[in-house]
């Protein structure tokens, strides 16, 4: 009986061994899935719906880099990128006491903070602008920004423009972005409006 037992263990054991080695690269399998950059887009979606930040600002880089033909390694990197600055967007407004804001809104303010304009600069902007306004505003600082123009000069020329009616803070980003454009520090971006190179 006990011969019999061993016969049988012996006979069952590379079956076992196989089992295990099968378990073990399936799990090594499902951790390696995590890390893809598929997994990395999508963990990065979930943390906007969990933050309140609309998914369609990542969807947006997700089409623009699949347009453009870019690797999908490089594109997971944009998407998280980008939703950091979302996060930091959200973070500064909220600071500003602005509870409603669109998503071109939280773009620009995104845009900004990645620019180099500071998170005082962007809340006090978005404190000062009318709300109607606050997105030009915003947009108009980081252009100046991108300029070379420092904070303090920026806000300055931004504080002069709106007693002059919204057409004159229109007329200054519209200055500003010509200026950017003639150095070719920016392009155009339909889904975005100006945005600086090199994200993807």
């Amino acid at each position: 009986m006990k011969r019999s037992a061993l016969i049988l263990m012996l006979a069952f054991a590379p079956a076992a061994v196989q089992a295990q080695s099968a378990t073990a690269s399936g799990a090594a399998s499902a951790a390696a899935q995590a890390t893809t950059p598929q997994a990395r887009i999508d963990a990065a979606m979930e943390t906007a719906v969990e933050a309140g930040i609309p998914t369609s600002l990542l969807e947006s880089k997700v089409s623009e880099g699949k347009a453009k033909g870019v690797v999908i390694e490089r594109i997971a990197a944009a998407v998280e990128a980008r939703l950091e600055g979302l996060s930091r967007a959200q973070n500064a407004l909220q600071k500003a006491g602005v509870s409603a804001y669109s998503e071109g809104e939280l773009l620009v303010a995104s845009e900004a903070l990645s620019a180099g304009v500071s998170e005082n600069a962007l809340i006090s902007v978005t404190t000062k602008a009318p709300a109607e306004r606050r997105a030009v505003a915003t947009a108009v600082l980081t252009d100046l920004v991108r300029l070379g123009y420092d904070e303090g000069a920026a806000s300055a020329r931004l504080d002069g423009a709106p007693p002059s009616g919204p057409e004159a803070l229109v007329n200054l980003r519209a200055e500003a972005a010509a200026s950017l454009r003639a150095r070719g520090l920016i392009s155009t971006d339909s889904g975005a409006g100006l945005t600086g190179r090199g994200n993807l």
